[in-house]
């Protein structure tokens, strides 16, 4: 992994994407979304994450975020993806999934090259992660989350997409709630 999108400063906001391997398009079920909005949830809650931005695509993830708290933003990621990859794997075996025998079998076949004797990989190593060095970047990244479901012609205005933030910027109820105040305070640190 290129050590240019690693987490290096953990007081740092980042823009950060956590893919699927394989670019699977998992999250088209709202059991597999509402694992994940959950698990974002709890990590705001308990383990300090301040997510200034978010939106959960088909096959990956982005964020606009970082760590408030003793947790660093490297472990607060890897613990999320470690329950989460559990959590719908768990999904999968038991609740109705008409993909489920080719899925498996793929996450299997990626957890095959692990060492931790894990059965499943479900997300690609590393997160993607890059600095927030400045506001400009800031509002780039966030116009670049907010219109991913645009371009890809999942709805026709940002706003409409539930799994987005875009909904909590236009004042909209959302699955996740951001504090938008923290906005123009959190960005450096």
């Amino acid at each position: 992994m290129s050590d240019r999108y690693k987490i290096w400063d953990q007081e740092k906001a980042y823009f950060l994407t956590l893919t699927v391997v394989g670019w699977i398009d998992i999250f088209t079920r709202k059991n597999h979304k509402i694992a994940i909005i959950d698990s974002l949830r709890y990590c705001q809650r308990e383990k300090g994450l301040i997510i200034f931005g978010y939106c959960l695509m088909p096959s990956h993830l982005h964020l606009l975020a970082r760590s408030e708290s003793n947790c660093s933003l490297s472990d607060i990621l890897r613990d999320f993806k470690k329950f989460t990859s559990k959590a719908i794997i768990r999904q999968i075996m038991s609740e109705p999934e008409s993909r489920r025998d080719w899925m498996l079998e793929y996450f299997r076949k990626e957890g095959d090259n692990l060492k931790r004797g894990t059965t499943y990989k479900f997300w690609q190593g590393g997160n993607h992660a890059e600095e927030v060095t400045s506001n400009k970047f800031f509002y780039e990244k966030l116009d670049y989350i907010h219109n991913n479901p645009v371009e890809e012609l999942i709805v026709e205005k940002p706003e409409d997409y539930f799994f987005s933030s875009a909904r909590n910027y236009a004042g909209l109820e959302n699955y996740l709630e951001i504090t938008l105040e923290l906005v123009k305070q959190h960005i450096y640190k």
